[in-house]
């Protein structure tokens, strides 16, 4: 039986966790550093590479095993990390992107760097 919902995804995780007795090393602050070293580990694919050929890098069956298995890694350790703070990941994300389409409204052109403040845009001189 396959369960494709973040829920579902969290609860194999933990369950898969609990059978190891890993849970005492699921602390945020390791989840976040092993988070970020698979995130690592995914840009690792892409350092190199062109811009066409980072588009084409799904077409190569190695890399785009390697690039699965990485997405996989670093999405299992965010819900991982979610789980842990109780933080729901899909509405963080919802509010996430009600908050951008308000800073940055759309037909707007950057402004100076380009970096966003909290009315939007920041100017060059900042």
């Amino acid at each position: 039986m396959s369960e494709l919902d973040v829920a579902g995804l969290q609860r194999r995780l933990a369950e898969f966790a609990a059978a190891r007795e890993w849970q005492p090393y699921h602390t945020p602050k390791n989840l976040a550093a092993a988070l970020s070293v698979e995130a690592a580990e995914l840009l690792e694919i892409f350092q190199w590479l062109t811009p066409e050929q980072a588009q084409r890098v799904m077409e190569d069956p190695e890399k785009a095993h390697r690039v699965e298995d990485e997405v996989a890694d670093v999405l299992a350790y965010l819900l991982q990390f979610c789980e842990v703070l109780g933080v729901d990941p899909l509405a963080a994300l919802a509010a996430k992107i009600e908050r951008n389409e308000l800073r940055f409204p759309a037909g707007r052109p950057p402004g100076g760097d380009g970096r966003a403040t909290e009315n939007g845009f920041r100017h060059s001189s900042e």
